[in-house]
């Protein structure tokens, strides 16, 4: 058990800005034990308004600069882009620093490279534990403690609208504090699948054959009924309830790892967990920004909440409307064109993560179809060299 104050004060340095990144930094500032040290941004603006909530608070534009002058223990990912974002961690490892990931596009992208260079020097790269898929880690350790299996890992999604745009949700984005690029992603089920595929890639689960079903649910409870368990096999699998309250949580579906004693099975009864084969566990929130301190103590102890060093699926790229050739493709998460999907790993399918710079649409594609490589060429950047890096990497180890 790791105690709530470590014994010296971890200093935490962060890039990223926007409303996420103030809240942590805002966080790390009031947590026992901890500091933020800096925080980095290309916007100006963003960090004059994390200087307005933490006065004095020192800033800067390049991340490698601050992680010259201003050694930290913990770097902390919170931009929204993903080559860039890899960048940045990959100075902060040769700098000596353990990183979390309040980013799961990169963390989906690159994290088993991110891993492999930390590892060379004995350092952590943690997913942070306040996002849906680290509140599951840390629910899938706890439900092994307890002597489960996990059948499914689930997620809650209130509502959905695959072919949601930016423009269609400018007012709602405004309301959130979220850009309409975040918004729309959110909207149309991209960051729902991202999180749940990092989830899958650390703990070699799958999505159900078929893709994640996604059945609208009143309660959580209506998870048992919902889903074919028969149809699952021996692999954990993910999946979400639309719908459901409580809005906002995640849960499993657990089973015992060997037959119960009666006395045992009267026990989980009692505690209103049913009369089994299968039992739901949930959680009915998950607080952001306010549980990435518990992923810093994670990865200074060495007790990573999640981390991934190989692959099982990937979120691939599915056409929204009907796209004509020569059609201008760049930061297709979120966008008016693409949305995402969790599939197993497809060779020809387009990852949507490597939609970040732009391509042009050699042939064209109609609504929902997905994207392969008949259809563009990825473009040469550092998003795409660490791709191919990676994939080198995990061929040597497979």
């Amino acid at each position: 058990m790791m105690h709530l104050k470590p014994q010296k004060t971890i200093r935490c340095g962060l890039v990223g800005a926007g409303a996420m990144g103030r809240a942590i930094a805002y966080q790390i500032s009031v947590t026992p034990g901890m500091e933020i040290a800096w925080v980095a941004d290309q916007d100006e603006a963003a960090l004059l308004a994390t200087t307005a909530i933490l006065p004095g608070l020192r800033t800067g534009s390049s991340v490698a600069d601050l992680l010259e002058e201003y050694p930290l223990d913990v770097f902390v990912e919170a931009t929204n882009s993903i080559g860039p974002a890899a960048s940045y961690c990959l100075s902060a490892i040769d700098a000596g620093c353990h990183i979390v990931l309040m980013n799961a596009e990169v963390d989906l992208a690159l994290g088993p490279l991110l891993a492999h260079e930390a590892r060379k020097k004995n350092l952590v790269v943690t997913s942070d534990a306040g996002d849906q898929h680290g509140v599951l880690a840390s629910m899938i350790t706890e439900a092994g403690q307890m002597g489960f299996e996990i059948i499914q890992a689930g997620n809650i999604k209130g509502f959905l609208d695959r072919y949601a745009t930016p423009d269609s949700l400018a007012l709602e984005a405004e309301k959130r504090r979220l850009s309409p690029s975040q918004c729309c992603a959110y909207t149309d089920g991209t960051k729902l699948h991202i999180e749940m595929a990092v989830l899958a890639n650390a703990l070699g689960y799958l999505p159900p054959p078929g893709g994640m079903t996604g059945p609208r649910a009143a309660t959580v409870q209506e998870a048992l009924q919902l889903f074919d368990f028969s149809q699952y096999g021996d692999t954990p699998r993910i999946d979400y309830l639309l719908g459901a309250e409580p809005g906002g949580g995640v849960y499993l579906v657990v089973r015992p790892l060997r037959s119960l004693p009666p006395e045992q099975a009267f026990y989980l009864n009692y505690y209103k967990l049913g009369p089994g084969p299968e039992y739901l566990l949930y959680r009915p929130y998950h607080l952001c920004h306010l549980e990435t301190p518990k992923a810093i103590l994670a990865a200074t102890a060495g007790t990573p909440i999640l981390t991934t060093h190989s692959r099982t699926c990937d979120v691939h790229a599915f056409a929204k409307r009907d796209l004509p050739a020569g059609t201008p493709l760049r930061h297709a998460i979120g966008s008016a064109d693409l949305y995402g999907m969790v599939e197993p790993l497809q060779s020809e399918r387009i990852p949507i993560v490597l939609l970040e710079n732009e391509t042009f649409l050699k042939q064209p594609i109609t609504k929902d179809q997905p994207l392969t490589r008949k259809h563009l060429d990825l473009p040469e950047c550092l998003l795409t060299q660490l791709w191919q890096k990676q994939v080198s990497l995990l061929s040597e180890i497979q």
